[in-house]
């Protein structure tokens, strides 16, 4: 009886309540897809009469894998760069010392409130002079850059939390400061590493303005752009506009499930001081 009483029920029926509310669309998404375009609105919205997966298989004769690839590409390198420069970076101004490191963080802190609309058109500019535009490259190193003061952010917060001694350890045993990013300060910031993977991961693979205005060819499209094949003259075929959405969908899904915890923890790591 004393652990009914302390049960919040008003927030476990709000909690479900939201719960319907965001995977109803989800369901609905999922269903459609698994239908033809004739008629799929006025189908039955919650039981999927027929199913079929022929959206899916004209989805991916469309060119669904090559928009895969350059996904998976563009992805894999603005991940690494981000890892790479933003670990850097953070032990840079967690060890410095003077207005250097602080100014450095300040500047990194500046990066977030720069909206990425607003710096698109500097960047096609860029790009176009740099002979870049229609490549992959021209995707992987904005995305980057946008990706990296975030990450810095979290980085930071988490790398203040290892103690100092472990650093003037190995550094009474000889080690450069190199040896000590590598060795101590990136195995004990694996938790914010995968939340920061995660994040470049996510902003790289559903971005959608920068494949737009410095990408043509369908030689060099993503998954997010790529659903504009399923865009006619005179219509939307909806049903594979779904389906392309589920497969999309499906690696950053099983991303979520793989790295939530440490997601979360990196999240909250440092920032409770």
């Amino acid at each position: 009886m004393r652990r009914l009483l302390h049960l919040n029920i008003p927030g476990a029926l709000a909690g479900f309540v939201w719960l319907v509310i965001v995977a109803l669309p989800v369901y609905w998404m999922v269903i459609t897809s698994l239908r033809k375009q004739a008629g799929y609105l006025t189908a039955d919205p919650i039981v999927p009469g027929r199913p079929t997966t022929a959206q899916y298989h004209r989805v991916i004769a469309v060119g669904f894998l090559s928009y895969l690839r350059n996904s998976a590409v563009v992805t894999f390198a603005v991940v690494s760069i981000v890892l790479v420069f933003a670990l850097m970076a953070s032990y840079a101004i967690v060890r410095g010392r003077g207005w250097i490191a602080s100014g450095s963080f300040r500047l990194f802190l500046l990066g977030l409130a720069i909206p990425l609309q607003a710096a698109i058109i500097p960047i096609f500019f860029v790009v176009n002079k740099l002979h870049l535009y229609d490549t992959l490259p021209a995707l992987i190193f904005p995305t980057a850059a946008f990706s990296i003061p975030i990450s810095v952010l979290i980085l930071v917060n988490f790398l203040r939390d290892v103690p100092t001694e472990l650093f003037e350890a190995m550094k009474i045993d000889g080690a450069s400061e190199w040896q000590m990013l590598w060795r101590l300060a990136a195995p004990l910031s694996r938790p914010a590493l995968l939340t920061v993977g995660i994040f470049a991961a996510l902003q790289a693979w559903n971005g959608f303005l920068f494949p737009l205005v410095l990408t043509q060819s369908s030689g060099t499209r993503v998954l997010p752009f790529a659903l504009y094949d399923f865009q006619t003259q005179f219509g939307i075929n909806v049903p594979a506009v779904l389906a392309a959405v589920v497969l999309t969908t499906l690696p950053v899904f099983a991303l979520y499930l793989i790295g939530r915890r440490q997601l979360l923890g990196g999240l909250t790591a440092g920032f409770s001081r």
